[in-house]
């Protein structure tokens, strides 16, 4: 129980505080609208493709292709901190890290001192963070805003896109401290192992996805068709979906549902948050990160998006602003073999420059 306690910190205390808040608001049908049924159906039918694309080797196979044609460390480095940049935009930050953090430490260990490799680790978990703000599909709190704002896709981005960028430029600017050593990086087979008919089915169910998206297509439509075929011919990929994470949303719905309907502290929220959605949103992202903020905050929010662009910036920061952030941290902790000590230091200032930055930006434009 307690290994399970510290694997899945986040549903428990989700669950915890839906618990609660059940002895304050009798169970009831009502609980079942509280939940957003269209966000898990995304979630869901997404975790599952995207699942499917890094079992068939897709994103290896990418970053093999390009890291094939470098000829220095800096070079090198960029190209690992811009493929979790522009992936995570459509595979979620979580994803891209999980698959280009090792795949980083495996080509870097052997070519660069080991502060090269922390440092390039860092910048990675900053570049899948920054880079996921831009789309819906790049993290779970904008799957769920945006199904939430009565906007168009192009609007959104628009809307993003000045934190988007800044965040490019700073990431270009922070990768001039790596050296132009020269490197022969290691050919990889991984493109050579691509199973194209799974990568092409995957990418029609990925083409679907998108279309859920833009409200094309129902998303429990999406999410049912998705199950099938993959139960038809992938069960596996089924299984590696995080069910966990789904579960986690459902609580929180449920907290805060029931919180919207305690009248005292509806109304003391309501005076906090109202108003101050951005501060708001980058204050509670760094204690409790910003999937749970968000869904904490938006019943209590006047201006949605003053709290998607809270709850974005809001993942840099401390550790745990956003969850994303702890995948690279225990792969390069159980990977790395030197400059352990210094990551957390290293890992914090620089995402405390790039927070400061943005915000500065977001009171710049407001």
């Amino acid at each position: 129980m307690w290994s399970f306690i510290k694997k899945e910190i986040v549903f428990c205390v989700a669950f915890v505080c839906a618990l609660a808040s059940s002895f304050f608001v009798p169970v009831s049908k009502a609980y079942v609208g509280y939940i957003d049924w269209n966000t898990l159906f995304i979630l869901f039918s997404l975790m599952a493709v995207v699942s499917s694309f890094r079992k068939y080797s897709l994103f290896n196979a990418l970053g093999s292709a390009l890291c094939s044609v470098v000829r220095s460390l800096r070079t090198l480095s960029a190209v690992l901190v811009l493929l979790c940049f522009f992936t995570s935009m459509f595979i979620t930050n979580d994803v891209a890290l999980l698959t280009f953090v090792p795949f980083s430490l495996m080509l870097l260990t052997p070519l660069a001192p080991s502060w090269c490799v922390m440092y390039v680790v860092a910048l990675q978990t900053i570049a899948a963070n920054t880079g996921s703000m831009l789309t819906p599909l790049g993290n779970p709190q904008n799957l769920f805003l945006y199904s939430k704002l009565n906007i168009s896709i192009w609007a959104f981005i628009k809307l993003l896109l000045p934190y988007t960028l800044l965040s490019l430029a700073l990431l270009l600017v922070s990768m001039l401290v790596i050296p132009r050593t020269k490197i022969s990086v290691p050919t990889s087979s991984g493109r050579r192992n691509l199973n194209k008919k799974k990568i092409i089915f995957s990418t029609v169910l990925f083409a679907l996805c998108l279309l859920s998206v833009v409200r094309i297509i129902p998303k429990s439509v999406v999410a049912a068709i998705v199950a099938v075929c993959l139960f038809i011919t992938d069960r596996d990929v089924l299984k590696s979906v995080d069910y966990m994470l789904l579960l986690t949303f459902s609580a929180f719905f449920v907290f805060t549902g029931n919180m919207s309907n305690i009248s005292s502290i509806k109304e003391a929220l309501e005076k906090v948050v109202s108003g101050n959605e951005l501060i708001s949103a980058v204050l509670s992202s760094q204690v409790i990160s910003n999937v749970p903020a968000t869904l904490l905050l938006y019943p209590f929010s006047l201006h949605t998006k003053s709290l998607l662009v809270g709850v974005n910036i809001g993942g840099l920061g401390t550790l745990v602003a956003s969850l994303a952030s702890l995948i690279s941290y225990k792969i390069y902790f159980s990977t790395a073999s030197k400059a352990k000590s210094n990551y957390m230091l290293v890992f914090t200032v620089m995402n405390v420059c790039f927070l400061a930055l943005l915000l500065a930006l977001a009171f710049f434009l407001r």
